[in-house]
């Protein structure tokens, strides 16, 4: 397996990590929500939760392509699910949702998906220590910006990738990044579109990456 992993961001919820084997995460269409769609093909595709805007495996699918929405060991790849949910009621307004941490490459990701809520003791000893978290800032549907950086002061993690704000052209009524930005402390770096890193690469410190479209 080669050392240099690739992750690109196609909006949204969205992330492409590839290491030899290419992981896609929370697909969305594109035109259902205003901005491009995924223009790659995966070998491994992660569903968190059924909704559209996160659930069109189809669109970045071939024939060959492994659906995820469960704990899964593929080959070298790891994958876990961790149960949360999609608000702060138990699931009760938007449903459940899956929090997935992926061991790929020598690194060590998590996607909270939709995460509706602040996360207990319980679910952070779960995720323990990652390299990368993906986690929602923009509100509304999911944590806002106050909850956000609070989660992200309590997971041990080197980076910090914001996703699901409001981006130009995106549809749907959620807020930006600015709020978020504001308020965490971390050192922010702007990474363009897609980065490609060793495991040396990662900061000794916490920092918030920030993908562009």
């Amino acid at each position: 397996m080669e050392k240099v992993i690739r992750i690109r961001w196609h909006g949204h919820a969205c992330f492409e990590i590839a290491n030899g084997k290419i992981i896609v995460i929370d697909p969305h269409d594109g035109t259902s929500i205003g901005i491009p769609p995924p223009k790659v093909k995966a070998d491994i595709i992660l569903i968190t939760h059924e909704h559209f805007d996160h659930n069109q495996a189809r669109v970045v699918e071939k024939p060959e392509s492994v659906v995820v929405r469960e704990s899964k060991e593929l080959g070298e790849i790891k994958i876990e699910a961790i149960n949360a949910f999609h608000d702060k009621s138990n699931g009760m307004k938007r449903g459940e949702i899956k929090i997935f941490k992926i061991e790929y490459g020598g690194m060590k990701f998590c996607h909270l998906s939709d995460l509706g809520h602040p996360l207990d003791d319980e679910t952070i000893a779960k995720i323990g220590s990652v390299d990368i978290l993906f986690i929602p800032v923009g509100g509304v549907f999911t944590i806002d910006a106050k909850e956000a950086a609070e989660i992200s002061r309590k997971v041990k993690t080197k980076v910090i990738v914001p996703m699901h704000y409001k981006i130009e052209g995106l549809s749907l009524p959620i807020e930006r990044i600015d709020d978020f930005l504001e308020i965490i402390e971390f050192p922010v770096r702007y990474v363009a579109n897609e980065i490609e890193i060793e495991r040396e690469d990662l900061p000794s410190e916490k920092e918030v990456w920030v993908f562009s479209l």
